[in-house]
């Protein structure tokens, strides 16, 4: 139902566009007039008339004229139209395809980046139009495979513009949501990335559509190919020789190349403003990858009764100087099945980062240095994507703290959580479907039916919470790591989005990594607490005894930061211009 009205939403913005619809509505005409190449001239294409030489325009039974060897310009001008559009068809098809899947391929998948790119380089190297020419003897003039091949040698393009965008989307939060959701890479590439990098596509498509029909008339003009297959090149290579005889031999093949190509590349900046023109764009944040190649080291005996187990956990990132810097620095943790823990600290402590470590999306740059992440005694670190897929949305998920960010904007709220309970559960859309509203009113969303059809920027941040946490309990996991879930949120909203963790907890008996730098969250939700400075957890402990006898400075600073009911400013205030 949302792709439909996508659609005729698109088809709206195009009606209403000029441009588009004076030159897609000259494009359908030059191919309703080439599909009547049979039918409208009085005689064939190749058919020779000698006494017909030179016939000017105008002439009855040819409206274009005749040429050198009597041939009737206007049926040729129509048969090259179809010779033009076909050579379009095949080579900007080619070159989409090939170009387009692996550039997905290269942007999204880092170790098989380089190996596509040297292929890839190789062919933007070889010289397209020579190449053709040395190959006729192969193709035997026909023009068909010899777009064919061009299509190949036009890839690069194609690869370098889909390689660059699909870099950049694929460090978007909702990729990341999708990743965590356990969805299929195929599934994020041609879904999630597609859709956003299809713009420039189009654009590329417009012009290579165009350069394919150039180089098919350009071979033709140069006399490579069959001499029986009407061209526009091969037309005006013919009224160039006839041009003191008669000009209009090489301005009607003339005119209708240009009409084509030119209408080609503005209907396809049409068609990219419409598509792109009503999504609300996602905005940038960090990249995130999987850590690969890493081998874990186990420290420390592991715990039967922890749903998750972190040893000695380790991430750094190279400085520029190429030295590598730790900002996660030996952490342990150990949570068990039902138990709520709060891990707190200041921004920049590594919060974040090692709930990136536990769920293995760290950015690309990281590096885990060492340590071990076991979940339900099994080791994730270094683990094979697979086996961490099957993981996500399963066994742990994830509440960002940037609810916007991680719902794709492309799509609705409805197909977004169809989509994350069919990779986890593997049920039908109908059972998934059924099952997302049904989540949706359990948190607390009044009209779940309006919300599922609505996209992202259609309902409010404390919505799209509820949402995303209806989406992370779907397959009712057993850990739950909340990354500062209610921090862009009013307190009201803040109280009722911990009162729903709060029952979904009791309800799944999950285990919560709560991640968070406010202690009044943490005195409201938690069983215990692990404070972080500096990449270190320097103190651990139930949360009464840690907020009654804290034993380590650092956790002395962050309570006494905390203002109090009964705390008065006592210090005078700071005269305007006394800093001056």
């Amino acid at each position: 139902m949302a792709t439909d009205e996508a659609r005729k939403s698109v088809l709206h913005r195009l009606l209403r566009d000029p441009q588009a619809v004076i030159t897609a509505s000259i494009l359908l005409a030059t191919i309703a007039l080439g599909l009547l190449a049979n039918v409208l001239p009085q005689h064939g294409p190749n058919d020779v008339v000698f006494g017909n030489v030179n016939l000017p325009t105008g002439s009855p039974g040819y409206p274009f004229g005749a040429n050198q060897l009597g041939q009737d310009i206007f049926a040729r001008v129509l048969h090259s139209i179809n010779t033009a559009w076909v050579s379009a068809l095949i080579g900007a098809s080619v070159a989409l395809v090939v170009g387009t899947t692996f550039g997905l391929i290269g942007g999204y998948f880092t170790r098989l980046r380089s190996g596509v790119e040297w292929v890839f380089t190789v062919v933007m190297t070889l010289p397209g139009i020579l190449l053709l020419i040395l190959l006729m003897p192969l193709t035997g003039g026909d023009f068909r495979a010899t777009m064919l091949i061009y299509g190949f040698l036009m890839s690069p393009g194609v690869y370098r513009i889909v390689r660059n965008q699909t870099i950049g989307v694929s460090k978007e939060l909702y990729v990341d949501a999708a990743k965590v959701s356990g969805v299929t890479h195929t599934r994020i590439l041609f879904r999630h990335i597609l859709s956003v990098v299809r713009g420039p596509i189009i654009i590329a498509t417009s012009f290579l559509t165009g350069t394919a029909i150039g180089v098919q008339a350009g071979l033709a003009f140069l006399g490579v190919g069959s001499a029986e297959i009407a061209s526009f090149g091969g037309m005006i290579s013919q009224g160039f020789r006839a041009i003191n005889i008669d000009p209009m031999q090489f301005i009607w093949p003339s005119i209708f190349l240009g009409l084509i190509t030119a209408n080609i590349v503005l209907f396809g900046n049409a068609l990219r403003d419409a598509l792109e023109g009503s999504r609300p764009k996602p905005q940038k944040i960090t990249a995130t990858q999987t850590t690969e190649g890493f081998s874990a080291e186990v420290s420390g005996p592991a715990d039967e009764l922890a749903v998750l187990q972190v040893r000695d956990l380790g991430i750094a990132y190279k400085s520029p100087a190429g030295v590598l810097n730790e900002v996660v620095r030996g952490v342990n943790l150990t949570i068990r099945q039902g138990e709520t823990i709060g891990l707190v600290g200041e921004s920049g402590s590594g919060k974040t980062q090692t709930a990136f470590g536990i769920l293995g999306v760290l950015p690309l740059e990281a590096k885990v240095t060492r340590g071990s992440v076991r979940i339900e005694g099994n080791e994730c670190l270094g683990a094979p994507e697979p086996v961490l897929r099957a993981l996500r949305g399963n066994t742990i998920a994830y509440v960002p703290q940037e609810p916007m960010s991680n719902l794709d904007p492309v799509y609705t709220i409805g197909s977004q959580l169809v989509e994350g309970i069919r990779a986890a559960d593997g049920c039908t859309k109908p059972e998934a479907r059924e099952r997302a509203i049904e989540l949706l009113g359990r948190v607390g969303i009044p009209n779940p039916q309006r919300v599922f059809k609505s996209y992202p920027h259609e309902i409010s941040g404390g919505m799209a919470q509820r949402v995303l946490i209806a989406g992370a309990v779907a397959s009712r996991p057993k850990i739950l790591i909340a990354d500062e879930p209610t921090t862009a949120l009013d307190v009201t909203v803040q109280a009722e989005i911990l009162d729903l963790l709060r029952e979904l907890q009791e309800e799944m008996n999950m285990a919560i990594i709560m991640v968070t730098h406010n202690f009044g969250v943490v005195a409201d939700i938690c069983d215990r607490i692990a404070v972080m400075k500096q990449g270190q957890i320097v103190e651990t402990g139930q949360i009464e005894e840690l907020f009654a006898n804290p034993s380590h400075e650092y956790t002395k600073m962050l309570l006494d930061s905390i203002l109090d009911e009964d705390t008065i400013r006592t210090d005078p205030p700071v005269r305007q211009g006394a800093n001056q």
